[in-house]
Parts: C-alpha cells; structure tokens; sequence
C-alpha cells in the first residue's frame, strides 16, 4: 500500500507533479530549488507568501462556517498552523499536498429540492482563499461588464438595477435559463483548459485540479468527483465565473443584453418570438458547448413583471417602473416569522423571540431594502405585530392571568373581565381593540419589537 510521503526527495518525481509517461522513474531536469531561482513557480509562490496567507487565514476565520470531514473549526486553525505550517507549505510546493474531500451538506430549497453544498476542511479553505486572491486579479479584466456576482465592488443591486435599465430601454420580454445543478456539472476538462490560457504554471494548474477532484464524503463514504467545483469551496466562486465568461462572450458577439450573477442569467429582448428565439440558441450553447444541463422546467421565456431574478422583479405603474421583491420572498418571510411566533409546549420567552426576528429580519430588510415596498413593509409590520400580540394572549393562557394583565396595561376592570372570558380563537384577539389599546405599538418597542417599517426607510433612503 502506498502511504502519503512527509518529506520531499528534490531532483525526483512524485505523485502529484505533472509528467508525461514517457518520462516515468526518470530524474528531473528542473528541481524545485533551480525552479525557484528561475522563476518558474512565481505565481505559486505568490499563492504561498505569507501577507496573502495572512489574509485568506483572516477571511475564514472572519467568515466561521462549519469544520469539514476533520472537525477541525476556525478556533482550532490557529494553532495547527504554528506546528504544522512549513510542513503544509512543503508538500504544496513539493506536490504532495492533498486536498480532503468535502463534507456534503443538503440545503433546503423554496421549491421543495435540496442545494449541494460541498463544506472543505478549514486548512483547504485558507489554501483555496489564497489561491482566489491571487487568481481574482488576474481574470477580472476578462470577465464581462454584465457579470455581477462574486466580483470586486459588484453585487445582486447593481444586477437588478441594470435589468430595469433594459426594461426601460424597451427591452419588455426576458430569457431566464435554469442551469440544472451548475456548481456540480462544471467539466473539469474545460474549465482546466481556460484556466491554461492565463495560467502558464503546471503546478498552479495542478493545486487546482486536487482540489476539483477532492472528492466528496456522503455518509462517511468518500464518492470520487468527475465534474463539479463543489458549492461551498472558497475557489468556487471565481471558478465558476471563468467557466461561464465564455457564455457572456458568446451573449456579447450577438449583441444580447443580458446579466449574469452567477449562475443565474437574464436575457433582455424585445419581443416574446424573440425571446423564444434566444432560448433555444442559448440552450443549445449551453449543453453542447459547455456540457452543461439546462432545467427546461424552470427556464422561461416571458415578462420581468412576472419572473423572479435574484428575489426580484420589476413593476410597472403608468409610466413609472420600478422594483419590489417577488412574491415567493414576501411568503418566505411571513412563513419564518410563523415558526419564530408558534408557541409550543413550552413557550419561549417574549424577549428571546422578539431578538430572533430582529435577527432575520435585519438580514432579510438588508437585502430587500432596495426594493420599494413602503406599503408592503407596513402590511407585513402589521402582521407581524399581530403574531406577537397573539403570542402575549396563549401564554396568559388562563382567564385569571389574562385578567390580571390586561388591568396591569391600563384596561378598565370591566372590560378586561369581559375580554378575559372572551371564546373567540387567539388569532381573531390577536387583532382586536383591547390588545391594540393594552399591547401597543408604543409598549411592544419598549420590550424588543424592531419597527420593521422604520428599519426598511432608513435602509431604503440610502439608495
């Protein structure tokens, strides 16, 4: 049995390095000394110099995430590396060096599929964060300006406000491709081949096909990876937008408007025959010369008024146009504040479930903020508020504690006996005059409740 090799033997070859057959059991000509003096691994050595290592170490661990097949966590990394650094650093530039397989992690997703994610140790991400922040530089004069996603001073705003820039344009009917499963459907031999034309380095070129052909660890059992750059991987990202600015490039040479995050691409027509048109070009494109899969199930062809794109969509009103977050983002948002405000067996505290929806919806009203929705945010802060109002009535739960709490908020004696005894079902009081007098407004921000409402106009009016 073969077992992993500790030290490097300079002059002579190894698993890992790239030689011909005809060349097996000979010596090197180029050791790694000579190829160092010479420049041959300048880019590697970028990759390896310790202010970029620094820096990719600072953004994992800045960035936490779950450990990989090892339980190694981000705390742990630190030191690790005192003890192990020059022997990681060793077997990377000797060619021994290899990368865990993933962790596979299924995310749940809106339509009732699941999301690979592919979760690489913490020592793998900081080697692919390293190979990322040398690499970035180097392909981003090449990407498209219709590329937006998991790009320097880029983001899905700046994506959704070019396609209402086309809309308004005239460009009124939109392709939007599903690509099936992208992040692992991505040919290895292709995407190898665009790496090389910027990429002179075989060893550079080699780090990065350990890393696509890792493998990835399904119930303890390690699956062997033919195509795919895992979801989840540091290196992914930038990976993945190599791989489809041959797609942009095509889309530019016959003068389409269009924008890309990611993997997601809207094209802009003007016409719905065209749009028609440009599906069945760009889906033959797809998977004859990228051998990717496109989802004909979810790929459509018709009004940015109606589709969703990156949780967006346009909206017309007169002659004004503009953007609001699409519908299924609005159900997702009312479904989680269901699960946070569902009293179970035991009821959670007011405070600990007023602090978990200021939680989400910080992170939601930062995304959509962009969106105008004055109306809709104060429907759904109505609502919200509602469900807390109906949490404060099931955990008063008996007619005497109800009694008792509707005095202590101001409710004259009679009425709060009245209403104490009221059978009508949690939800209905949950929107009457007496918990809208006892439970006000005003009294639920004093306890925890952020204004949903106020938080979206201040985000919004940045914009």
């Amino acid at each position: 049995m073969l077992r992993e090799q500790k030290t490097a033997k300079v002059g002579c070859r190894y698993e890992g390095m790239l030689e011909t057959k005809s060349n097996n059991g000979a010596r090197s000509m180029v050791t790694l000394e000579t190829a160092e003096k010479d420049g041959a691994n300048k880019l590697l050595e970028e990759i390896l110099h310790r202010d970029n290592l620094n820096i990719a170490y600072l953004r994992v661990k800045r960035n936490g995430g779950a450990p990989g097949i090892d339980g190694m966590t981000v705390e742990e990394m630190l030191s690790y590396l005192k003890k192990h650094k020059e022997e990681l650093l060793a077997s990377i530039r000797g060619g021994w060096y290899k990368p865990k397989p993933v962790r596979r992690v299924e995310i749940p997703k809106q339509d009732g599929g699941k999301r690979n994610l592919g979760v690489p140790t913490v020592i793998d991400r900081m080697i692919q964060q390293a190979v990322a922040q040398v690499l970035q530089p180097i392909f981003e004069p090449l990407f498209s300006e219709n590329s937006y996603g998991f790009r320097p001073g880029r983001n899905a705003y700046q994506a959704i406000k070019k396609a209402e820039e086309y809309y308004k344009q005239g460009y009124v009917r939109v392709v939007d491709i599903d690509l099936a499963k992208y992040f692992d459907t991505v040919n290895h031999d292709i995407l190898i081949n665009r790496l090389r034309k910027e990429i002179k380095e075989e060893a550079v070129i080699s780090l990065i096909r350990k890393f696509l052909k890792s493998g990835v660890m399904i119930n303890g059992i390690v699956n062997k990876m033919q195509e795919g750059t895992p979801q989840g991987g540091n290196l992914s990202p930038l990976l993945s937008n190599i791989y489809l600015t041959a797609s942009d490039q095509m889309l530019e040479s016959r003068g389409h408007k269009f924008v890309r995050y990611a993997d997601d691409c809207n094209i802009y027509v003007k016409s719905q025959r065209a749009a028609e048109r440009v599906m069945t070009s760009c889906t033959k494109y797809l998977e004859n010369k990228l051998k990717l899969k496109v989802n004909q199930e979810k790929s459509k062809a018709g009004s940015p008024l109606r589709l969703k794109f990156l949780g967006f969509s346009l909206y017309k009103t007169g002659k004004r146009t503009g953007i609001r977050p699409h519908g299924k983002p609005i159900e997702k948002f009312k479904s989680k504040i269901r699960q946070l405000t569902t009293s179970r067996k035991q009821a959670k505290p007011i405070a600990e479930i007023l602090k978990s929806i200021k939680n989400y919806t910080i992170g939601w009203l930062g995304y959509y903020s962009i969106a105008n929705m004055s109306s809709r945010i104060n429907t759904l802060n109505e609502w919200t508020r509602r469900r807390i109002r109906q949490i404060f009535w099931k955990q008063w739960k008996k007619p005497s504690a109800r009694f008792e709490n509707l005095k202590r908020l101001g409710i004259p004696k009679r009425k709060a006996w009245e209403w104490a005894n009221s059978r009508l079902g949690y939800w209905r009081i949950a929107d009457s005059w007496i918990l809208h007098r006892s439970l006000t407004n005003e009294y639920l921000a004093s306890i925890g409740y952020d204004d949903i409402a106020k938080r979206y106009e201040a985000l919004h009016s940045n914009y």
